[in-house]
């Protein structure tokens, strides 16, 4: 399942260089390479709890960490765009992305621990939701990832609002984006760590508190006028935005029984990544109507939202 959606995101995202597309078409390559993304990601984290009962949570630290690097490599690319174009920016992501289904294929057969489901049944996933830990951690994710990928699609423009508000400051943005994702990367794997010495659940609650206390505090420090104090923001945001996601798909696998975990852990990724058109449109939207030193500030309603439901976890558990 890993190296066929490998191989057919990498065919159709290599597509987009061809001539003579039109915006018709070009969506739909995007639809095609968003569709197989799918069959990677929660197929690759599936991989990883079939290898760990415990220490999962330093796992997927690891897994989401390489998620992070590979989404801020196209930035790292685009910060020599004076030695290499755009098709092969598009060309050389492909090539990786068939590169690490091989390498699943070759190098990664299924786990110890792995538990197939006897058959196809839908209506497991309404049986997770029955469950007050699932739903916890669930929404704790979908408030996770209202903020994440909207901040991600952003990070350019914060950088160059930050530039327009303070003239005479000079970023290199791609290299700049990169570093700011690709470091998320390292606070994936910190994260994975604390959370063998620490409670899970706790690591990903002060991750998530964080994050939203950025969101909050972001219009102070576009007045600052010192570029690495807002730097040096910037990457700290970068890092506790995405250090709680291993931490999430952790939660959620251990809710449910091993034969689920597949399920559960793709269910709560296709709503959480839903989740964030809606963010990035609306974000998109009031562009229009907010300045762009306070629209920031919307992305706090995920990490409110998914601490609240973080917090009545806690609480449910005290009282059991």
């Amino acid at each position: 399942m890993f190296f066929v959606c490998a191989l057919s995101g990498a065919f159709f995202n290599a597509l987009v260089v061809f001539p003579n597309q039109t915006i018709y078409s070009l969506m739909l390559l995007r639809f095609l390479t968003g569709f197989f993304l799918a069959g990677i990601y929660p197929v690759g984290m599936k991989i990883a709890a079939d290898y760990y009962q415990k220490g999962l949570g330093k796992s997927l630290g690891f897994l989401v960490g390489a998620l992070v690097l590979g989404t801020a490599f196209p930035h790292l690319l685009k910060g020599f765009s004076g030695l290499i174009s755009w098709e092969y920016v598009v060309y050389i992501t492909s090539v990786i992305a068939v590169l690490g289904g091989v390498l699943i294929l070759v190098f990664v057969p299924d786990g110890p621990f792995r538990k197939s489901a006897k058959a196809i049944d839908l209506s497991a996933i309404f049986k997770i939701f029955k469950r007050p830990d699932f739903r916890s951690a669930a929404f704790g994710y979908f408030g996770h990832m209202w903020e994440l990928y909207a901040f991600w699609a952003f990070i350019p423009l914060l950088l160059t609002t930050y530039v327009k508000m303070h003239p005479g400051t000079s970023f290199n943005i791609p290299l700049l984006s990169f570093s700011i994702i690709a470091l998320g990367g390292m606070a994936c794997v910190i994260a994975g760590y604390l959370s063998q010495k620490f409670k899970t659940l706790n690591v990903a609650t002060t991750a998530l508190v964080l994050s939203g206390i950025c969101c909050l505090v972001s219009p102070m420090f576009f007045e600052i006028k010192s570029e690495v104090v807002f730097v040096t923001f910037a990457v700290f945001w970068g890092m506790v935005v995405i250090a709680d996601s291993p931490l999430f798909s952790t939660l959620v696998a251990n809710t449910v029984s091993p034969e689920f975990k597949g399920t559960a852990l793709t269910i709560v990724n296709c709503l959480g990544y839903s989740l964030t058109i809606i963010s990035i449109m609306l974000f998109n939207y009031l562009m229009a109507f907010v300045p762009l030193n306070y629209l920031f500030v919307i992305l706090a309603i995920g990490p409110i939202i998914g601490v609240s439901a973080l917090v009545s976890k806690m609480v449910f558990k005290k009282k059991a």
